[in-house]
C-alpha cells in the first residue's frame, strides 16, 4: 500500500463524490496503490450514505461512522489506527484542498525521507478579518513555544511517514498541533510545502472564533507536556522552594522584628506581613509537593512499562 489518504468530515455531501473523482483520478494517473478512508463525525446529512456508495463501486474506498460528532482530533485518531499506507496524507472533505498535491507530498516522504511534511497555504481565500489574522497570531504563537518554524500548523493537508501516525497520539483538540506531538516523540525530520488554497465550493466552514481559543489553551497544554511532562519537579518544586523561601525570610524578619528591634509594637499577627509569609510558605509547600507526587506517578509508570516489555520479551 502505497498511500493512505485520511479524509475526517462533517455534513460534506455536496463534495464527497467530486472529492472522490478527483483522488481516485490523481491515482490512477500516477498508478499508487491507494486506500481512502473516510471519517464521518457524526454526520447529519447524506454523506454517510454517500461514502457507503462510493465504497460499493471502488474497493479502495472505506469509512468510519461515529454517532455522534467528537471533533477532528478523534476522526483522525481513528483514521490514523485504520491507516496501511507507507505515506498517510490528511486532507480536509471541502475541496479547499487539491487532492493533485499528493504525488509531490508522496515524494517529499517516500524518496526524500522527510518524516512530516505540512502544507502552507501561502494564498488563501478565507475571511481575512475571521480566519486569517486569528491564523497568523496563532502560527506565531505556536512557532515561538514549539521550535518548528512552519507557517501553517493548522493546515489539513499534510503528509506523514506511516510510523509517525503510529507513535502520536491525537485526542482532544490537538490535531493543531499534530507536527509538535511528532517532534516530542522524536521525529525531527520535518518541513513544510506551498500547496494551493481554493475558496469553499460548498456549505460553510464548520469552525467559529472560538477554535483560536481552545487552539491556545491546547498550545499552553502541549508547551508544558514538552518541557516539564516528564520532569515536574523542575517546574513545581522550582516554583514551591521560591515561593517557601519568600515566606521564610518574611517569618524571619518578623520575628527578629518582634524579638529585638520593636518588642513592645503591634502583635505579629495584627501585620500584613505575617499572612504574606503564611500564605508564601503554604503555597510553596503544595507547589512541591505536586512536583514530588508528579515524579512518583511517573516513577510508578515507568516501572510499569519496564515490567511490561520485559514480560513481551520473554514471551
Amino acid at each position: 500500500m502505497d498511500i493512505s489518504v485520511v479524509i475526517p468530515l462533517l455534513n460534506e455531501e455536496e463534495s464527497l463524490q467530486e472529492l472522490h473523482d478527483w483522488i481516485a483520478r490523481v491515482m490512477q494517473s500516477n498508478q499508487f496503490l491507494y486506500e481512502l478512508i473516510f471519517i464521518d463525525d457524526g454526520s447529519t446529512d447524506a454523506s454517510w450514505n454517500i461514502i457507503q456508495q462510493l465504497s460499493e463501486k471502488n474497493k479502495s474506498v472505506k469509512g468510519i461512522k461515529f454517532q455522534k460528532n467528537y471533533g477532528k482530533s478523534q476522526a483522525l485518531n481513528a483514521g490514523f489506527k485504520e491507516a496501511r499506507g507507507t505515506v498517510v496524507i490528511t486532507m480536509d472533505a471541502d475541496l479547499q484542498d487539491s487532492p493533485d498535491e499528493i504525488p509531490e507530498l508522496y515524494e517529499l516522504i517516500a524518496k526524500d525521507g522527510y518524516d512530516l511534511i505540512s502544507g502552507w497555504k501561502k494564498k488563501r481565500f478565507d475571511s481575512k478579518l475571521r480566519k486569517n489574522l486569528p491564523s497568523k497570531l496563532f502560527n506565531a504563537a505556536a512557532r515561538r513555544t514549539s521550535g518548528l518554524k512552519l507557517h501553517d500548523f493548522n493546515c489539513g493537508l499534510k503528509a506523514y511517514k506511516k510510523e509517525v501516525v503510529k507513535n502520536v497520539d491525537v485526542y482532544g483538540e490537538m490535531h493543531r498541533y499534530i507536527p509538535v506531538l511528532a517532534k516530542n516523540e522524536g521525529f525531527h525530520k520535518i518541513d513544510e510545502k506551498v500547496v494551493q488554497h481554493q475558496a469553499r465550493k460548498y456549505g460553510v466552514t464548520k469552525f467559529g472564533m472560538d477554535r483560536f481559543i481552545h487552539g491556545f489553551l491546547d498550545l499552553i497544554s502541549i508547551w508544558f507536556l514538552s518541557r516539564f511532562g516528564k520532569r515536574p519537579m523542575h517546574l513545581f518544586g522550582l516554583l514551591g522552594s521560591f515561593m517557601f523561601f519568600i515566606g521564610f525570610c518574611f517569618a524571619v524578619y518578623l520575628g527578629v522584628d518582634k524579638l529585638f528591634l520593636n518588642p513592645a509594637g503591634r502583635l505579629i499577627t495584627q501585620r500584613p506581613q505575617f499572612y504574606i509569609a503564611l500564605v508564601a510558605m503554604i503555597l510553596g509547600t503544595q507547589l512541591f509537593l505536586a512536583g514530588f507526587l508528579g515524579e512518583l506517578i511517573l516513577r510508578s509508570k515507568r516501572d510499569t512499562a519496564r515490567y511490561k516489555v520485559s514480560t513481551t520479551v520473554n514471551l
